[in-house]
């Protein structure tokens, strides 16, 4: 069942205090400045800094985990598109002891106790194969909080990440073990609905759902997918002939 989001009225209450203001440079763009300015305001920064997590998304996941238990009893977790390690980090800190933890990204990230990181892509060929080795059996949980870099043409930077959250999902299918569950970032525009069809032929289970750390302007939210199933109705499994 699922809960509320506590997480964020606790980093608001501790973050909270007089706004601060950013003078426009010279030779610093506007939309620099702004997003300057949202940054030294942002009480998710703050508290991110405070409690020594790489980046302010940690607590997407700390509020998607608080809500539906993603990380409860996990012991093999997949976080592609891992840089700069935010996930990771929590990711490592909630799961049980001896949870094999593995990351992928295609830039380099500083190590994480208790995690394997990879410099992959993990569409390469192979990549699955050197996954499942490493992680001694299937992935009770896979996440992905990949998005391309933003070209500043929305109908554009939307295509490409759901292209990215497609492919998550294709891997997911291939290395998930029966109950397992997927997570992934989309963002708002309208092709996400064909991905929900697709999960939901293949998990019990699936919600559409914006943390409160995701910014409220963004147009970013997740989708949660549990209760993974191997074979999804309808679909023709393969018979023995003998």
């Amino acid at each position: 069942m699922a809960k509320g989001w506590n997480t964020q009225s606790n980093t608001r209450s501790r973050a909270r205090g007089a706004k601060v203001r950013v003078k426009t440079a010279r030779g610093r763009k506007s939309s620099s400045t702004r997003w300057l300015q949202r940054q030294l305001n942002d009480p998710y920064v703050a508290e991110a800094r405070r409690l020594g997590y790489r980046s302010r998304a940690a607590f997407k996941l700390l509020e998607l985990d608080e809500r539906y238990e993603l990380l409860k009893g996990a012991m093999r977790i997949v976080d592609l598109g891992c840089a700069p390690g935010g996930w990771t980090q929590v990711i490592t800190e909630r799961c049980p002891k001896g949870a094999q933890v593995v990351g992928i990204d295609l830039q380099e990230v500083e190590p994480i106790p208790g995690a394997n990181i990879w410099v992959m892509d993990f569409l390469d060929e192979g990549a699955e194969e050197r996954l499942m080795e490493a992680l001694d059996g299937p992935a009770d949980i896979v996440l992905s909080d990949m998005a391309n870099s933003a070209t500043g043409h929305k109908q554009t930077d939307h295509m490409r990440t759901m292209a990215l959250c497609e492919a998550a999902l294709d891997f997911a299918i291939k290395v998930l073990a029966e109950g397992g569950t997927f997570a992934a970032k989309v963002l708002q525009g309208g092709s996400d609905n064909e991905l929900m069809k697709r999960m939901k032929r293949h998990f019990r289970t699936v919600k559409h759902t914006k943390p409160p750390a995701s910014r409220q302007d963004s147009v970013e939210w997740f989708v949660v997918a549990q209760g993974f199933r191997r074979h999804a109705p309808g679909e023709t499994r393969a018979t023995d002939d003998t």
